[in-house]
């Protein structure tokens, strides 16, 4: 494979997982660098970090997914403003629209993508998946096909072990200890 093929298969891996997947940006990423930051379910940046799509201002088209994703993130004017002019967009104003999920203090960077993977990792993993195969199924289909394939993964979890652990754990007001089945 080209090394464009090969970013490309890197992409289709992750949309394809069944578990969340965290970007923790510390530094600026750049062209192909923030495509794989947005293809990530939530994106913590450190407050000195930045974004920038790079790929114009050097003549290149966009790839890695950012025609994909940067629309779906911040809509498509903003997009093409991003793609047609880039520039280093900051932290904060990538917080503004909605590249990140979290900005916070560099040295906190570490810690709190460290939380939140531990957060995930002791959830309910088979909902998690589910909830990322509803999503990007919903990004390519209308709402009737769109409901239906919710149907079938609420099939899929509601009679998993997670959601009877849940619901116990709920009803006796403790927190549920997940198993990923």
């Amino acid at each position: 494979l080209s090394w464009g093929g090969r970013l490309q298969e890197a992409l289709k891996v992750v949309a394809k997982l069944p578990k969340p997947v965290i970007a923790a940006v510390n530094g600026v990423a750049a062209g192909a660098g923030m495509s794989f930051a947005l293809a990530c379910d939530l994106r913590v940046a450190a407050d000195t970090a930045g974004f920038s799509t790079a790929f114009a201002g050097i003549g290149l088209s966009c790839d890695s997914g950012a025609s994909w994703t940067l629309p779906r993130l911040v809509g498509t004017a903003r997009a093409k403003e991003l793609l047609l002019l880039p520039r280093t967009v900051s932290a904060a104003e990538a917080l503004a629209l909605g590249l990140v999920t979290q900005v916070v203090p560099a040295d906190e960077l570490e810690a709190t993508t460290s939380g939140i993977a531990t957060r995930l990792a002791g959830g309910p993993t088979l909902a998690y998946g589910s909830i990322r195969r509803a999503i990007a199924y919903g990004a390519g289909h209308d709402l009737p096909a769109s409901l239906a394939h919710e149907g079938e993964l609420m099939g899929l979890t509601g009679s998993s072990d997670d959601h009877r652990i849940g619901v116990d754990a709920f009803l006796a007001k403790v927190p549920p200890a997940y198993s990923g089945r």
